[in-house]
């Protein structure tokens, strides 16, 4: 049997949570062990539980789910940070995902979109549609050299001087990873990137998952940032 995948609940509201909490629990891969009513207490129940993913709210008393976000990841490098928002062009959510968050999703999603992202973010992939990360990439790639949690986006190891220099940030790469992490770099989704490269989906998820190994990138929304801070791809 198929380990479930253990979630953290965090929001300042006891009835969004209630809400969360029972449309997770009604599936048979999904368990929620904790909540969390504040970017402290997020912290703490992080680090008790070890959960898979946490589903965090951005604006909360106190410490908020940037902040929250930003520790979380740093202390927990296997716990994986889905952000809820309330406006697809929030500044916070942006600001969540250079602190580490895997993506994000708007708090009136529909309740296939949510499981649907859950299990993305928990497999290493990006809850954002191509749409919204085209957006994400215009509105940080003019400060991407002053994120928020820089030790959350990692030159590659490869590169052995730590630079991010495109010709560094390629070299451990194949021709084909190249063409597929640049792919990556301009939003396009799995399938997008096979039609481009008349390649199978499954192929392209394999060369994504080799991409994120190489660049030492927790998932392909950091890949897609990397690629940006290293001007590999400008002014899309």
């Amino acid at each position: 049997m198929t380990e479930k995948i253990r979630v953290l609940l965090v929001d300042d509201q006891q009835l969004i949570r209630l809400g969360f909490r029972m449309v997770l629990e009604a599936e048979d891969d999904i368990e929620v062990v904790g909540e969390a009513g504040d970017g402290e207490a997020a912290i703490a129940q992080a680090a008790a539980l070890q959960p898979d993913l946490v589903l965090m709210d951005i604006r909360m008393p106190g410490l908020d789910g940037i902040a929250a976000t930003e520790q979380i990841v740093q202390r927990h490098p296997q716990t994986r940070v889905l952000v809820l928002t309330t406006f697809d062009l929030d500044e916070y959510a942006f600001g969540a995902i250079r602190a580490g968050a895997s993506g994000f999703l708007l708090k009136d999603v529909q309740r296939h979109e949510l499981l649907s992202a859950l299990r993305a973010v928990h497999r290493g992939d990006a809850a954002l549609s191509p749409r919204i990360t085209r957006m994400l990439l215009q509105h940080v790639t003019p400060t991407l050299g002053v994120s928020t949690a820089p030790s959350t986006l990692p030159s590659p190891a490869a590169s052995g001087d730590g630079s991010d220099s495109p010709a560094s940030l390629l070299a451990s790469l194949t021709d084909r990873e190249r063409d597929v992490f640049l792919a990556l770099a301009r939003g396009l989704s799995n399938a997008e990137i096979g039609d481009s490269l008349f390649v199978t989906e499954s192929t392209v998820k394999t060369h994504v998952g080799r991409v994120l190994a190489k660049l030492g990138a927790r998932d392909r929304i950091h890949a897609v940032i990397l690629a940006h801070r290293a001007g590999l791809i400008v002014g899309e």
